[in-house]
């Protein structure tokens, strides 16, 4: 026996079938936990605008993986192709939101746990991290940023105005100021001490102030 027919004989032997059982088991845990990420997604989601097909997206992305790293461990051959064919694969989407790099690292490791057979750490691991999304992306709104767009006539009106908006809110910090005839223009950040937003409102209606917006803020987008 030549080195060339032992070297083919042992990857031969390497050569594992999936039971139709296993691959159905895999398969529906993948989706089911898909579509755990999916709805955690979707009540965390903070963005501009909200895509359907990313959710989609995520679904099959956990039962895509399942799929490939099932094939994987059961055939050494194969697996050697996969990684030659997915090295060449680029994928130029861009990431628009950060939290969105979570949403797809987590569907890949879901589905390699899974196909792993590690199914108690996929479907718990999952649950904590769900439960972690959901407490911290979904705190109160009040300790978000806003930015408060103030146009006043003069300077003694500026003053007033950031003397009153300083005692309602936990935090005021200039981040603009625009001075010209007539008027002038302030763009403030600031914290709410709790969700009241009346004082926008007394703001407004003070002497020498022509108008006061609220708007929320995130780094990323004003709306």
């Amino acid at each position: 026996m030549t080195f060339q027919d032992i070297f083919k004989s042992s990857f031969l032997e390497n050569i594992t079938s999936v039971s139709i059982l296993d691959m159905l088991l895999a398969l529906a845990l993948a989706f089911g936990i898909g579509m755990f990420i999916f709805l955690v997604y979707k009540k965390t989601f903070s963005g501009v605008m909200y895509s359907s097909s990313f959710g989609v997206t995520l679904v099959a992305l956990t039962m895509i993986t399942t799929v490939v790293i099932l094939a994987v461990t059961s055939n050494v051959v194969l697996s050697l192709g996969m990684v030659g064919a997915l090295s060449i694969v680029r994928f130029r989407t861009a990431i628009k939101e950060p939290l969105d790099i979570a949403f797809l690292f987590w569907s890949i490791a879901v589905g390699i746990v899974l196909a792993a057979g590690m199914i108690p750490l996929a479907v718990f691991g999952s649950v904590v991290i769900g439960i972690i999304l959901l407490v911290f992306v979904n705190r109160k709104s009040h300790y978000n940023p806003y930015i408060v767009v103030l146009h006043c006539r003069d300077h003694e009106s500026e003053l007033d105005a950031k003397q009153f908006l300083e005692k309602q809110v936990s935090k005021c910090v200039v981040k603009s100021k625009t001075a010209q005839k007539g008027g002038i223009e302030l763009n403030l950040e600031i914290r709410l001490k709790d969700d009241n937003t009346d004082f926008i409102n007394i703001l407004s209606e003070m002497n020498g102030v022509q108008s006061a917006v609220l708007v929320s803020y995130n780094g990323e987008y004003m709306g």
